[in-house]
């Protein structure tokens, strides 16, 4: 049998064969602020940006995020072969837009929407456009209708909860609308419906409720607030509009309280928001919004463009945006249907209220939340501790999970807390792995001759009027 022979040099190929590790192939420096003079080979570039990331924390151990970090492989593929599609450009990709067009009728049915053959709705990058865009709705209605009536339109305000998430406080400052937060008080650690209506008059343009609290997953009471909106109407003539920021609740509520009345089943509820990318079970990247009808979104805030040689209606604050999110949503609603989703859910809940209340039976720890609502739930550390939420939050961290402590808004700021989400993925296997690390982080923090951390040692902050690094949509 013949000897091969090596390729010649002549032949196109080398002599010797590059096997040292990638890392000796590395420039010398690579400038980390500013583009480099020259390229660098791909596996290179790829080398060092994926080493950076590895300081990044595990995503499925993370309990601060609402966000979702696990999806099926067949979502994955979805995504991966559509992330070059527009979802905005409707003529060019007819089916991507058909598709959004059907989520857009599958939520308006989910929630009750008179009706859903017509309904009125978008896909957003995530909860916090849809918020803007149900907020930007309300204030103009309400521009629309007091002009109407001879009257001013430059003090409108917008009612809610302190501890709305930070995209209503931008919300109000982008768009100069008053923002009146009504405080928490005592146990009750979120809106009222006596207290929001307390803050309502002719100049209120809405109430924004909250369907799953970012501080401790408790539902508000949708009904409540637009009951007593109702009783204000009948007493003084002022309309006032609610929306309901849905970003968890409203795809949860659907499935595992069926009967809860929170949706447009309540005439008084105007528009409805959600997360995609949180209980919608999709990889970060896509929101909905919903109105009651036609008449809920003022037609002025529609535009027509003839983009690409189709005319092609837009109402969303941005246009350019990848469609693998919207084509995951579809296919999340093919897969699972009802009953996929109300499995889902019920586990996440069932997995959240057994860590709740194992979590319970430790000596310092007391519950605020059980998980019953949104399968999410926050407890706190007895005050006579050797050591604070913070220091919890702090030896979990060691041991890779991630669940944040932070303290509470107006009147109850002396309240700090932890929170865990439970999320699709995060089974009742790795809540046992969770109580165990629990325990021994406890068992070794009661050593402490005091406190070590306090607020000044996190960087999680949610809620309105929160600093940079809260909890993003």
């Amino acid at each position: 049998m013949p000897i091969a022979q090596p390729p010649s040099e002549t032949g196109g190929h080398r002599s010797d064969v590059p096997v040292n590790p990638i890392f000796a192939r590395e420039p010398i420096s690579i400038p980390r602020f500013a583009l480099p003079d020259q390229g660098l080979d791909p596996e290179i570039a790829y080398q060092v940006v994926h080493d950076e990331l590895m300081l990044d924390g595990n995503a499925r151990l993370n309990l601060a995020t609402f966000v979702t970090t696990w999806a099926e492989p067949h979502a994955e593929r979805l995504m991966t072969e559509s992330f070059d599609k527009n979802v905005i450009d409707k003529d060019e990709y007819p089916r991507t837009a058909d598709l959004e067009a059907r989520c857009v009728r599958m939520l308006a049915t989910l929630w009750n929407a008179p009706d859903p053959e017509h309904a009125v709705g978008c896909s957003t990058t995530g909860s916090s456009e849809a918020c803007m865009l149900g907020g930007l709705a309300l204030k103009r209605r309400w521009q629309i209708a007091r002009r109407a009536a001879g009257r001013p339109t430059d003090r409108p305000n917008i009612v809610m909860g302190v501890n709305v998430q930070i995209c209503w406080d931008k919300f109000a400052n982008f768009f100069e609308v008053e923002p009146r937060l009504v405080p928490m008080d005592g146990d009750r650690l979120h809106l009222g419906a006596a207290e929001a209506v307390a803050q309502c008059d002719e100049n209120t343009i809405g109430v924004a409720v909250i369907l799953g609290s970012t501080f401790d997953g408790s539902y508000e009471p949708v009904a409540e607030v637009c009951a007593a909106l109702d009783d204000l109407q009948e007493r003084t003539g002022i309309d006032i509009p609610v929306h309901v920021d849905g970003a968890s609740g409203a795809m949860v509520a659907p499935f595992c309280d069926p009967d809860l009345e929170w949706d447009f089943r309540l005439d008084r509820v105007a528009s409805i928001n959600t997360s995609g990318h949180k209980y919608g079970l999709v990889y970060p990247g896509v929101g909905w919004a919903l109105w009651r009808d036609a008449a809920a979104l003022p037609e002025e805030l529609v535009f027509r463009v003839n983009y690409l040689g189709g005319d092609m209606p837009t109402f969303a604050l941005n246009f350019s945006r990848p469609g693998g999110q919207v084509i995951a949503q579809y296919y999340n609603f093919l897969r699972l249907g009802m009953d996929g989703y109300r499995r889902v859910q019920q586990t996440c809940r069932d997995v959240a209220r057994s860590l709740s209340s194992r979590i319970a039976e430790f000596d310092r720890l007391s519950l605020l939340t059980d998980g019953s609502e949104l399968p999410v739930f926050a407890f706190t550390v007895d005050a006579e501790a050797p050591f604070s939420a913070f220091d919890l939050s702090a030896a979990l961290r060691e041991a890779g999970w991630l669940v944040p402590a932070y303290t509470f808004p107006a009147n109850r700021e002396d309240l700090a807390a932890l929170r865990i989400v439970v999320r699709n993925g995060f089974s009742h296997d790795l809540a046992g792995l969770l109580l165990d690390d629990l325990g021994r982080a406890l068992a070794r923090l009661e050593k402490q001759p005091s406190p070590q951390r306090g607020a000044e040692s996190s960087s999680f902050a949610h809620g309105a009027g929160a600093p940079a690094g809260s909890h993003q949509r």
